[in-house]
Parts: structure tokens; sequence; C-alpha cells
């Protein structure tokens, strides 16, 4: 019998993600300021977590696209994994392990493919 995959929640986010943003330079990416990333994260148009401990939370760089906006498709799937009951922490560890798709979900929403993760996302709620 194998051992069963680790929980999201378990994942070693610190290994996961390859670049983080602290609020500041999330707001300096974005053209906001560090409240205005507080309530992008708040209002799922964003995700935060602490990847390691004694460090404040941190957004995955990969969530800001080149024009210095969210990537394209990511709030309504941060929506859609919220409503499953999924926190901020499972959400990326989602979007970033390479699941049953060709690639990591956040790569597919880079290559405009928002709509096969988002119909992953929903699935898991069956």
């Amino acid at each position: 019998m194998t051992d069963p995959a680790p929980r999201l929640a378990d994942v070693d986010l610190a290994a996961l993600v390859e670049e983080w943003l602290d609020w500041d330079a999330a707001a300096a990416a974005l053209g906001v300021t560090p409240a205005k990333v507080r309530t992008m994260v708040r209002d799922h148009q964003l995700a935060s977590a602490v990847p390691e401990p004694g460090r404040g939370p941190r957004i995955p760089a990969l969530f800001i696209d080149a024009e210095g906006l969210p990537v394209k498709g990511l709030p309504g799937l941060l929506t859609s994994l919220h409503d499953q009951g999924f926190d901020d922490r499972e959400c990326i560890a989602w979007i970033f392990l390479d699941a049953d798709l060709p690639g990591r979900p956040i790569d597919a929403l880079h290559e405009n493919r928002g709509s096969e993760v988002k119909r992953r996302a929903q699935a898991l709620g069956f």
C-alpha cells in the first residue's frame, strides 16, 4: 500500500514556489499600496501565505503578470477553491503542484488555459 499524498495544508510552500513577494514588493509590482494588496488577498484576487516560519505573509510572484495585474483567471480560480473550503495556503499548494494537467495550474493560467484549470478545480468538489 502506498502512502497517501500529503495534505495540501502540509505541503512545503517554500520548496514549491520559486519566488515570493512581500506586501511592499507585491504592491510595487501591481502599482498599488500595500493596503490594497491586503484587500486583494481578502477579496480572493490574490492569495498569500507564510512560506517559512518567522517571515511575514508573502504572495507568489507568478500570481502577478507582466502588465502588473493578477494573472488572468486567478481570481475566479481562487474564489472557486475558497468556495470548496480551501484556505490560501491550500490554494497556493494546489496551484503550484503538478497535478493531472500537463504542468502546474499556475503554468496553465500563464498560457491562457484557465478554463481547463477552473474545470479541474470545480471537479474537486465532487
